[in-house]
Order: structure tokens, then sequence, then C-alpha cells
């Protein structure tokens, strides 16, 4: 499992890229560590409880909105839907990349940074997967440090998922779920929405899935609307984690033309490896001015293919599928990132996780690789040298190590 929020959320941060490759046996090994209580999280059925869908069509979903909350999100390939996101406050913008358990490198890199005292205020934070479970903590700053640190240092399987097929998935994310619940509470979207106010923005990415397209959300605003919004907070974390095959869609309500009905939201990283801008604002035929002085972006895996025989069973196969075309998306859109920030004159600085970094790895969620990518994280960010401002080498045959 993989792709894919702090004291637990770290858990969801861990759905992405490298974690993908496991087999049902190793799953169900490190689930049965430590089986929670399911009655004391969810109904029987946990997050997996589904009612048929009402029908609607391609108009009706050009419609929608949230119920109350009209501000919620925009297509994240339109230019013109995104410019009503645009911060107030002016500074650098983060982005935050997919990426499994290798999130531990960029909560690593997060933490270092504050202690070398050059971690700058972000204008604007965007996360996808383990990149949206991370972003939170990184908009409120440096005092989530330690959030993060034991996130990536104590996690497990069992928190995450229960290994039993559901109607639309191979595993049920009910534990996860339950620790999105225990961790995103109302005091801490309240400091979020005081960000919001502020003019700063955070915006996660998921895929919705009957449209086939990008949605942004503005997660301060939704933070804004106070216990209105904490479901929907909670379940974009949850939908942007939500590989498909492995785990369920999130369901959605959403109302257009008279009627409710329910969208269907999956892993962000499907159509954003990691989000900045819709793309056509950096394309050369594009008129549009870059919203941004400055970007970094924060990538929680390596950029280059990496040798990994699968084992032939359909999470074995499924998994290294996904990662293999997860990876090869990062590089594209690595490359057209930087390709625009070039064009535009704006200062681009990359981070990933270097090629040569080779801890083994017992399995998912392996709390020793994930502590041994961590201390690479801080380490680099201590030092400065996490951030490059060069293209990374993105042969297919693999990347070269960062200078």
């Amino acid at each position: 499992m993989c792709s894919g929020l702090a004291a637990g959320l770290i858990c969801m941060l861990l759905l992405a890229c490298p974690p993908l490759e496991w087999t049902s046996a190793q799953a169900q090994t490190h689930a049965a560590k430590k089986k929670p209580d399911r009655k004391a999280a969810a109904p029987k059925g946990g997050a997996q409880r589904q009612e048929e869908r009402a029908t609607f069509t391609a108009q009706d979903e050009d419609a929608a909105v949230i119920p109350g909350i009209p501000d919620a999100r925009v297509w994240g390939d339109s230019e013109s839907e995104f410019a009503r996101l645009l911060p107030q406050a002016s500074g650098p913008w983060l982005a935050i990349s997919g990426g499994g358990s290798d999130g531990a490198y960029g909560a690593g890199v997060l933490t270092g940074w504050s202690e070398a005292g050059t971690r700058p205020e972000f204008a604007v934070v965007t996360g996808v997967s383990i990149g949206a479970l991370i972003a939170p903590f990184a908009f409120l700053g440096p005092r989530y440090d330690e959030d993060l640190r034991k996130n990536f240092t104590a996690i497990g399987a069992a928190d995450i998922f229960e290994d039993r097929t559901t109607r639309d998935s191979l595993f049920d994310y009910w534990p996860l779920k339950r620790v999105i619940e225990q961790r995103v509470t109302a005091a801490m979207l309240s400091e979020i929405a005081a960000e919001h106010a502020r003019g700063r923005r955070l915006l996660v990415a998921t895929t919705n899935l009957d449209a086939g397209r990008r949605v942004v959300w503005n997660m301060g605003a939704i933070a804004a609307r106070g216990e209105q919004g904490l479901k929907l907070f909670r379940d974009v974390l949850l939908a942007s984690s939500s590989i498909p095959g492995f785990f369920s869609p999130v369901a959605i309500e959403v109302e257009a033309n008279g009627k409710k009905f329910q969208e269907l939201h999956g892993d962000g990283t499907l159509t954003a490896p990691f989000f900045v801008v819709p793309e056509t604002m950096l394309s050369p035929h594009s008129t549009s001015r870059a919203p941004f002085g400055q970007l970094y972006v924060l990538v929680n895996s390596k950029l280059g293919p990496e040798f990994k025989m699968p084992d032939r069973n359909i999470p074995g196969v499924l998994g290294r599928s996904i990662a293999v075309a997860l990876t090869a998306a990062l590089r594209v859109e690595v490359m057209l990132v930087h390709a625009g920030a070039q064009r535009h004159g704006i200062p681009l600085r990359i981070a990933y996780v270097d090629p040569a970094f080779d801890h083994p790895s017992r399995g998912p969620f392996d709390g020793k690789y994930m502590q041994a990518l961590y201390e690479v994280g801080v380490a680099a960010g201590k030092k400065a040298t996490a951030f490059g401002d060069a293209l990374p080498a993105l042969s297919m045959r693999g990347s070269s190590s960062q200078q």
C-alpha cells in the first residue's frame, strides 16, 4: 500500500509510491501485529458502508458545489478557477509530493530546516497523497515538527488498514479513517482558518473519478466553516491518500441543478504527482503571469526507477505497476515545472531522496527504514543541502546523486 497528518496522521502519510510493493501475506503479517478494535472506531463495515449512488450527468458535475461551502474547491486544470484560490499574502510556495513511507524524508527535511533557522513561512502550501497529510503541519509551522517526527518513527500497518477486501478495494481503510478523525481536530482547523484569514493558502489535490479531473481543495476556507467543515476536511485528506484498487474512493456529497448526489474522489497522485498551478499556466503559450516569485518542491521519493521483482499476485503486480507509473509521471512533472519556472525567471528549489539511500526495508511502514530516512532528511535540512536549483538527472536508467 501507499500513496499518498501527524501523530497518527502520518499513518495516512504513508500511502503512495514505495510501500505499494507488498504482498498480501506481508500485509496480513503487519496488520496482525496490532489489530485495533473496529467497534471502537466505526460501525461494522467501517469506512466501507456503501449505498448506491444517485445518477447524475456531466452537466450536473460541471455545476456541482459543496452545500454551504461554495468556495471549497476548484478544478485543478482551470486557470480561471484556480485564480480564485490565489493568496493575498506574499512569500514562497511549497509543493509536497506523494511518496508513501518515504514521506519520512519530507518530515525530516522540514524539521532540519527549522533547526537551521532558515525555514520560511510559505504563502501557499500544497499537498498530494502523503504530501496532503504532511501539508497541514508544514502550513502551521515548526511548532508541529515534533508531531511529524513521532508519526514517521512510530507507525504500523494496523493503524492504516485491515487486511480484508471490500466491495471496491483490496483493503479496508477504516483504521486510517479513525486516525484522521482523532488527529484532525476542531482546534487544528481553527489554527488553519486563522492563517487563511491572514491571506495564506493550504491546498490539497484529489482526483474526481467521475469527471476524470484533478480537484484542488481550499482547505483554509473549509476550516473556516468550523464544525461544518470538519468532516469535509477529513474526507479530503482521506480521499487524496486512497490509492485505487487498494483503498476505496471517498464519496463526497455535492449539489447541482436542484439535486444532491455523491462524487467519488481518490488519490491525488493520479492527476498530480505534486501540485503547483494548472500546468497550462507554465506553458510557453500561456499569457498568465506565474503567481509566485519563489517555489520549493519537496519530493518524497527517489526520481529514478529502481529494480524490484514484484510477487506474482494481485497486490504485488498492481502495487508495482502503480509505483512505476507514479514515478514516471513524477519525472515528467518535475521537468515541466522546471521548464516553466525558468521561462518565467522564477527561482525553483527541488528536494528529493538521494538515490544512494539504500537502507533495507522489511516491508510497508518499517519503522527502522523510516527512522533512517527521516534522519537523512533532517541532516539535509540542517545543512541546507536538501534543495538544489539544478534540474535533477532524470534518465530512465536511474537518477544520479543530488549535487
